[in-house]
């Protein structure tokens, strides 16, 4: 009930507003998204590198109305790619993309504009060394999405997608996905999805992971496990062991600004962790579907408030 009423808020303009302005706010979104502008992401970025970790960098700007926002994002990202060469990491940082940002959503001519818009970033990623992640978000938008990911890897193999659990379709996906070459972010999905399409349950959603899960590490392809949750982790070392991957031949994701310890702990066992690095203005709705996703960070997120933490 309370991640519905949560995946709600995450599109009430008027509660938008009071968020947004509220004094307690604004020191845990700084938290949990590095920054308004580029500065804060490229510092963000560089402190992770400094400390063994990956980074997957997403300008937040998802709700756009024209296609003149949809070519200021892509002029973002562009901007970001170009200010990320210089640090030299290669395929170390890459960036996240949802191709919502740029035109997918805008009529009938949505997909095409959002493929001529995603197409010049991953080339400008390729310049540098690095990649492109299609994040994905609500299941309408699945078959578009999986459509710009087969155009991009004609030229762009290393382009990575990103697959819901929580959906009923996500194994088959899986099944055509877990290829040589191909790169998927396994998530459990954050937006509110009608019982049609989706698991209700989380117990549903966290099973039909797992069996996601079990067919990417099977696969041919790099899985990246975005989880924070201990027994997730422990099944995908143990499914590592089984299908005798190394480190670097899969990888774990993490948000920024949550489990940080943890990050560093997996670090040092010599995993491969990546850490999802938001920032912009926009950075309402992703706040709030992180809430969503996992109600309880709603008390972890009240803690941040407290003094020492």
């Amino acid at each position: 009930m309370l991640g519905r009423m949560l995946l709600s808020a995450s599109r009430s303009e008027r509660l938008r507003d009071f968020v947004a302005t509220a004094p307690v706010t604004r020191p845990v979104v700084d938290r949990f998204v590095a920054g308004d502008d580029l500065p804060g992401a490229l510092a963000a970025v560089r402190g992770l590198v400094a400390d063994g970790l990956d980074a997957t960098v997403d300008h937040l700007g998802e709700d756009i109305t024209d296609a003149a926002q949809a070519e200021a994002n892509r002029d973002a990202y562009l901007a970001l790619l170009d200010a990320l060469g210089p640090l030299g990491a290669g395929p170390r940082i890459e960036v996240s993309v949802k191709l919502s940002a740029f035109g997918q959503a805008l009529g009938d001519g949505g997909h095409d504009l959002a493929l001529a818009n995603v197409r010049p970033v991953a080339e400008a990623a390729a310049r540098i060394g690095s990649t492109v992640t299609l994040d994905m978000e609500d299941h309408t938008t699945v078959d578009s999405t999986l459509a710009v990911l087969d155009e991009l890897r004609t030229r762009f193999p290393g382009t990575g997608a990103v697959l819901q659990s929580y959906l009923f379709r996500t194994e088959d996906d899986c099944r055509r996905l877990a290829t040589r070459g191909s790169r998927v972010r396994l998530v459990k999905g954050a937006y509110r999805e009608p019982a049609s399409v989706a698991y209700q349950d989380k117990r549903d959603v966290d099973l039909a992971y797992v069996r996601c899960l079990k067919i990417l590490m099977a696969g041919d392809g790099r899985p990246m496990l975005a989880t924070h949750d201990p027994r997730l982790i422990a099944i995908t070392q143990d499914l590592a062991r089984r299908h005798d991957r190394v480190p670097g031949s899969y990888e774990f994701q993490m948000l920024y600004g949550i489990r940080a310890d943890e990050q560093r702990r997996l670090v040092e066992a010599g995993e491969r962790v990546r850490v999802y690095v938001p920032f912009g203005t926009d950075w309402y709705g992703y706040f709030t579907r992180r809430l969503a996703e996992r109600p309880a960070n709603v008390a972890f997120f009240l803690r941040s408030l407290l003094p020492g933490h």
